[in-house]
């Protein structure tokens, strides 16, 4: 879901009106004055290609989706349900229903829909017309669940009527449920097409919007959201703090994006009482950030290394452009002498554990950093449980968090907002897709909660290291700016951000 490529504005600073000392008579945070615009790309934005309509079927008014080649809207006319006597139409709107989620050009669903052999008989239909009176009408979450009930029972015949009673249900532009709804038929439209749904979200990871555009979609989600600023404060927050005493400073930071989280903390150590370290950082890349920001990992080594003149700090930068999972020690280039601070900020969940692979990459990779000795490690996951889980109760783990994703993103961006459905899409609804459509190796959004997390790094040796006070004092305000619905709990030394009774984001560090 969250991902750190193209969040702008810096990562420890709250905004500007409300920048407060995080370490007290050790280290200040200033506003980034002109960071924004000098360092960082221009974002731009382009009339989004999915659009929305309502058409009027059967005298009530039913969502569709469609395309049109210069995103503006078109009308589709569709049937009221899928509950019919007449085995051709109801195969016709399986056609349509793949038309909307994939375009008109899809063969995808060729297979899928051969299943339908014959027609029909007449018992059949009237079990599916029972079926749907028992699901309260309109109860959009009760047909969701029903209907991933009916894929994970491998009941094709009752999900391909769920499926074409939501196409009724759902909107792009409508409730946060009903646009998450969306998504989510998406996604199970691409389990039931292509099996195990790779192919269908391999296809739609063909389909990038231009990086520039990319860029600027997680940026609004990161503005409107304060789930990244959360994150970025609290790991700055522990490394600041753990490196208060210490001359040279090596981070590590395993999925480093623009590398945009360090410019404030650059800026604090350059006021640091007796003068500031000799900070080294090294940054891990991923084919998601590279492609967002145009280039490889000189162009974040440039960037920082500009910062860190200006700041008169002294600063070098290493480049390992590779896979986390292909990390070795010695790709890190460890000097003696150096105080080891290691980043895990929305990564660790993408790395395959036991589950995937006997070479279990999650674990071996934080006994490779423990090995390394550093005085602080940072902790950032979404609080989510869908890594081990089967499908049926992933799905219903899924639609618990992004309901609540979806809801806190409606209290700030309005749904007039031109861009909404793009950030939407982009940046939330392909992490969906991936955890509901895939399976195995395909499947890489595999969150863990907290607890599991504590587990792995006490097997790997490490031990709790304590969150500053000063830090969630910070986290608190910068909360202010945003809706009152949003909590920040602080249990077992561990940082959580909710939204109502539901936590999205967890932060802890070790050592």
């Amino acid at each position: 879901m969250l991902t750190r490529t193209g969040a702008k504005q810096s990562f420890m600073q709250a905004p500007h009106h409300l920048t407060t000392p995080i370490m007290s008579n050790i280290l200040y945070y200033q506003p980034v004055q002109e960071a924004e615009t000098y360092y960082f790309p221009q974002f731009q934005t382009l009339d989004h290609q999915l659009c929305y309509s309502r058409s009027i079927s059967h005298g009530k008014t039913s969502p569709t989706l469609s395309f049109s080649p210069n995103g503006s809207p078109t009308s589709q006319q569709e049937s009221q349900s899928c509950v019919t006597d007449d085995i051709h139409d109801f195969r016709h709107k399986l056609r349509e229903l793949e038309t909307v989620m994939l375009g008109p050009d899809s063969d995808i669903l060729d297979g899928y829909e051969g299943a339908l052999q014959g027609d029909l008989a007449s018992p059949e239909i009237h079990s599916w017309r029972k079926m749907i009176e028992s699901i309260p009408r309109r109860d959009l979450k009760q047909v969701l669940i029903s209907c991933a009930k009916a894929v994970s029972e491998n009941d094709v015949l009752s999900a391909q009527c769920l499926l074409a009673e939501l196409q009724e249900m759902v909107s792009v532009s409508g409730e946060p449920i009903e646009r998450l709804g969306a998504y989510m038929l998406e996604a199970l439209v691409a389990r039931l097409a292509a099996f195990s749904g790779v192919s269908i979200y391999q296809t739609l990871r063909c389909k990038e919007p231009a990086s520039a555009d990319l860029l600027s979609y997680v940026h609004v989600l990161y503005e409107v959201c304060p789930y990244f600023k959360f994150g970025y404060m609290s790991a700055n927050g522990a490394i600041a703090e753990a490196m208060k005493d210490e001359n040279r400073v090596h981070i590590i930071d395993f999925q480093i994006g623009l590398g945009s989280q360090w410019v404030t903390l650059i800026q604090a150590f350059a006021g640091r009482p007796g003068g500031p370290p000799h900070i080294c950082i090294t940054g891990i890349d991923d084919p998601m950030s590279a492609y967002a920001r145009g280039g490889g990992l000189n162009i974040v080594g440039q960037m920082l290394s500009r910062l860190a003149k200006s700041c008169k700090v002294p600063f070098e930068f290493h480049e390992a452009a590779m896979s986390d999972c292909e990390i070795q020690i010695e790709n890190l280039r460890i000097r003696p002498g150096e105080a080891i601070a290691v980043n895990f900020a929305f990564v660790l969940h993408r790395m395959p554990d036991e589950s995937v692979s006997t070479q279990n990459h999650r674990d071996r990779l934080l006994r490779h950093v423990k090995s390394l000795s550093p005085k602080v490690v940072t902790l950032v996951e979404q609080e989510s449980n869908t890594n081990t889980a089967a499908f049926f109760p992933r799905f219903l783990e899924a639609f618990d968090y992004y309901s609540a994703m979806f809801e806190s993103i409606d209290a700030t961006l309005p749904r007039a907002y031109k861009e909404r459905i793009n950030v939407e899409q982009h940046c939330l609804a392909r992490d969906i897709m991936n955890m509901i459509a895939c399976e195995g190796a395909e499947r890489v959004e595999r969150h863990e909660l907290l607890g599991k997390w504590k587990s792995r790094f006490r097997m790997a040796g490490f031990a709790p290291y304590p969150l500053s006070s000063l830090v969630n004092a910070t986290i608190k305000t910068l909360l202010d700016s945003y809706s009152d619905k949003y909590r920040l709990e602080e249990r077992d030394g561990a940082l959580y951000l909710g939204w109502m009774s539901r936590d999205l984001v967890a932060s802890c560090a070790w050592k």
